[in-house]
């Protein structure tokens, strides 16, 4: 494994094996396509030759639009070893933030896909990933080798721009030194080299870029699909014999209820599941282990604007709880700010991989740091051993006849049910309770629930104050274009089905 990285595109070990494979291409499910790690070397040099060679100053913003795929990967670590910032762009948002993200990171080229090319055509040059023809990228870009730039103390690598659920997104301005200082306290371990995983969120989420980095940074080898639908996620798991995986709780939620009905699948090659970027339950950890033995469940904690190492394990040995972060790793502070005592509040951090700042929002990054240390929004708990727990995200938080309500609190209960599988939190306005809390519940496979088991379930178990006084059952979650659940979607849905009288009864 490269133990001294210095540019964020540049993760490879060449004294080591570049026969191995490091990439299997799923783009074309029934045609698969094997990349070594000396090809994605070489094709991911092409990249930075090519717009090296076109003369794009460093710097300059270079951005991504497509599903995943190997040229996806090409291009994010080419475009970083060129010198030059990349920006991976969320094909899911509509076309009036696609054209505000153009603008607002003055983007200069960009990499898209066939399905996406129309996105950015009359705004930005565009190499098309699916032309065929002179002017697309197997036509340009020629794989070769290149000389990584150095980049400086300061230089930036990449722009991450948020889910702008609550208004535009922000450009969060990351740096190489930052986010390989992120690689390294991950302290990823040798035999990391032999383990194969998946990747299937997207791209453009820290989540998978990571998942990615860490790939090629141990020499290992993953299973790319262009999204995620738990059909084909579940058969690649068993067909590819994928060894760990770092996903998003929603996605083993969808994975668990495919395994119900599906009696054919090996997964006893999985052996390590660690699911991040969302809050997970107890009972869905039980449920994960429960359908897949063979595997560890574990659970992480990251932003994009403080990195993803935050939480490792005990100095102590202690064994990290199930439901708990872990413990804060060494050069990674936190404190706990406004809570009702020392061990709850609002997670603050410090660490190396802090955001340079929101592009072009000074007053939005003064908001949120505040002498050195990230505001996170996210409500903390710290147990007696020091490990950390996710209460619930700050903004989620709403007030019901004067008690707090965070979300994540009422759905870990309900999830205790056994019937069932899912469950999501959102508040409805009303006039005397200020808000009503709603739940939105997916039944555990083949199992039948009525509302009023839900509500009886949510008063024996929890404070009456939180029992979700609407209801609707249904047979999924919509996903945000993160894998997360799409809570903006469902908080519309509650009102909708409160102003039709269609809630389930």
């Amino acid at each position: 494994m490269l133990t001294d990285p210095f540019n964020l595109g540049d993760l490879i070990d060449r004294s080591q094996d570049q026969s191995r494979t490091a990439i299997i291409d799923l783009r074309v499910p029934d045609q698969p396509r094997a990349y070594t790690h000396a090809e994605m070397d070489r094709l991911s040099g092409g990249v930075a030759r090519y717009l090296t060679e076109r003369g794009f100053a460093a710097g300059t913003r270079i951005a991504i639009a497509s599903l995943n795929r190997a040229e996806y990967i090409a291009c994010y670590f080419g475009i970083m070893r060129a010198g030059l910032v990349v920006v991976p762009v969320n094909i899911k948002l509509p076309q009036d933030i696609i054209d505000f993200i153009i603008d607002d990171a003055e983007i200069a080229l960009t990499f898209a896909d066939a399905a996406n090319r129309g996105r950015f055509a009359g705004r930005v040059e565009v190499i098309d990933f699916d032309d065929d023809g002179p002017s697309g990228f197997h036509a340009v870009v020629a794989p070769s080798e290149f000389d990584t730039v150095v980049p400086g103390p300061q230089d930036l690598a990449q722009i991450l721009y948020t889910s702008g659920s609550t208004g535009r997104p922000k450009g969060v301005l990351l740096t190489h030194a930052g986010q390989l200082w992120v690689l390294k306290a991950k302290a990823v371990p040798p035999e990391m080299a032999e383990e194969r995983q998946i990747l299937a969120q997207p791209l453009f989420h820290m989540n998978g870029l990571i998942v990615t980095e860490l790939i090629f940074l141990s020499g290992a080898s993953m299973v790319v699909m262009p999204a995620f639908t738990a059909a084909a996620y579940t058969q690649a798991l068993a067909q590819y014999r994928v060894t760990s995986v770092f996903a998003i709780p929603t996605m083993f939620a969808r994975v668990v209820k495919e395994l119900a009905v599906r009696d054919d699948l090996d997964l006893s090659g999985l052996k390590q599941i660690v699911l991040a970027s969302a809050p997970v339950t107890l009972a869905m950890i039980d449920r994960v282990r429960e359908a897949i033995p063979s595997a560890t469940v574990g659970n992480s904690y990251g932003t994009t604007e403080a990195g993803a190492a935050v939480f490792g394990s005990h100095p102590d040995g202690i064994p990290t709880p199930p439901l708990s972060l872990g413990y804060p790793i060494p050069g990674s502070d936190v404190k706990l700010i406004d809570g009702p005592n020392a061990n709850e509040g609002t997670l603050l951090m410090r660490n190396p991989a802090l955001m340079v700042g929101y592009n072009k929002l000074p007053e939005k990054t003064k908001q949120v740091m505040r002498d050195g240390w990230y505001v996170s929004g996210d409500v903390m708990r710290r147990d007696e051993q020091g490990f950390y727990y996710f209460v619930g995200r700050a903004d989620d938080m709403f007030v019901c006849s004067g008690e707090n309500i965070y979300p994540n609190d009422v759905e870990k209960m309900l999830e205790r049910h056994s019937l069932i599988q899912q469950a999501v939190i959102v508040p409805l306005p009303d006039d005397e309770r200020s808000h009503i809390p709603v739940a939105f519940i997916v039944p555990a496979a083949d199992a039948s629930l009525t509302v009023e088991e839900v509500k009886r379930f949510a008063i024996e178990n929890g404070p009456a104050y939180q029992h979700p006084r609407r209801v609707e059952i249904r047979g999924d979650l919509p996903l945000a274009g993160t894998n997360k659940i799409d809570r903006t979607l469902l908080t519309k849905r509650a009102r909708e089905l409160e102003e039709s009288g269609q809630w389930s009864k």
